[in-house]
């Protein structure tokens, strides 16, 4: 994938200090969600960087509304999403296929990079995060894939990276779209470190002084800010014992023989958002536990074209769940989302199948280049 060669946007801001490339995600009012040239912005200075003998490292992190950190990303531009289908705006199709190879190209960068994930860090701004050499975590991080609960799925790599969490945790955590905090982050093996939340900016500014970034001075940086992380809280057992369920109907059902106000409101998140972008999700996470990230990015470029034009079903713009999810969710605010189908029980498999059927040829697909 290729990228623009030079790309500036105010709501991303760039600097070398040192050695290191800082990035600054500038959009506090939207809790920096991600717009096209927001990542056109951020592909363009990663490249720079690789080939700049200068900058040894790269670090993120996000604005916040009373300055810097606060908040890293809050994912996508969901509102853009809504209007590019509605007046058929070409670049939705650019922003997936730029925000996929953006992830790639952080998972795979050659020096180090450093994820300040502070506040609120979700949907996209785990696909920015979720491949750093370090994954800074703090006492405020909420973190969430909450993909499913506007009738999306986990994209962002989240197929690959929720896949290798540990005892189905990920899957839990793109079914349910609930909140985590750090303890949790680091339990499910979506964070390395957890920093002291009043001390940040001085890492930050520490990190930016380095003299070089191996891995023994990281490690010594590191040493000087960390904190103890809340507790975890997630019931792995539970979680590991309903979760191994072949579909998500099963494991609602599991989930109905455990006692307890978790199981419960479990089941309720489950029994709330859409049926049949639950069992597409579910699939996703346990192909994308054998694939390659390109390959499974490549498969969530597929899905996501289905998201918007369900032709396996007929269904196009504001007639796909996905539409719906956001209409409800998001735009109307009404929060009462018509999904179809409305019951787990009536989704079948050749409902969720069609999404991964892809809409290119190998020779053509939009993420072809990937390595």
């Amino acid at each position: 994938m290729t990228f623009p060669i030079a790309y500036t946007c105010p709501e991303v801001q760039t600097e070398v200090r040192g050695h290191l490339g800082c990035i600054t995600l500038n959009r506090p009012r939207a809790f920096n969600a991600l717009s096209l040239p927001m990542i056109r912005a951020l592909a363009a200075a990663l490249l720079a960087w690789r080939e700049d003998p200068q900058v040894q490292a790269v670090a993120i992190r996000g604005m916040g509304k009373e300055g810097a950190f606060g908040a890293f990303c809050a994912g996508g531009d969901i509102r853009f999403f809504h209007q590019a289908v509605l007046r058929g705006d070409a670049e939705l199709e650019d922003f997936f296929t730029e925000e996929y190879a953006l992830n790639h190209l952080i998972h795979h960068y050659p020096k180090p990079y450093i994820a300040f994930m502070d506040g609120v860090v979700m949907g996209g701004g785990m696909g920015i995060s979720q491949g750093a050499k370090l994954r800074i975590v703090t006492p405020r991080t909420k973190m969430a894939m909450p993909e499913t609960n506007i009738g999306l799925f986990p994209d962002v790599g989240g197929g690959w990276f929720l896949a290798r969490c540990p005892r189905h945790g990920g899957e839990w955590l793109a079914l349910t779209s609930e909140v985590i905090g750090a303890g949790d982050a680091l339990a499910l093996q979506l964070a390395d470190v957890c920093f002291d939340a009043a001390r940040i900016g001085e890492a930050w500014d520490a990190l930016a002084g380095l003299a070089s970034f191996d891995a023994a001075s990281l490690q010594a940086w590191q040493q000087g800010y960390g904190a103890a992380a809340p507790a975890a809280e997630l019931p792995l057992d539970t979680i590991s014992r309903c979760f191994e369920q072949p579909d998500v109907l099963h494991i609602v059902q599991a989930l109905e023989k455990e006692s307890g106000e978790w199981a419960a409101g479990t089941v309720k998140a489950l029994r709330t958002h859409s049926p049949l972008m639950l069992e597409v999700t579910l699939q996703q996470i346990r192909r994308g536990a054998e694939m390659s990230l390109a390959d499974e990015l490549r498969l969530e470029r597929d899905m996501v074209r289905h998201c918007f034009n369900m032709r396996h079903q007929d269904r196009y713009m504001t007639a796909t769940d996905t539409m719906e999810g956001i209409r409800a969710l998001v735009i109307d605010k009404d929060r009462a989302p018509k999904w179809s189908p409305s019951r787990l029980e009536e989704v079948t498999p050749v409902m969720v199948d069609g999404f991964f059927a892809s809409p290119w040829p190998a020779h053509a697909h939009p993420l072809r280049e990937l390595a």
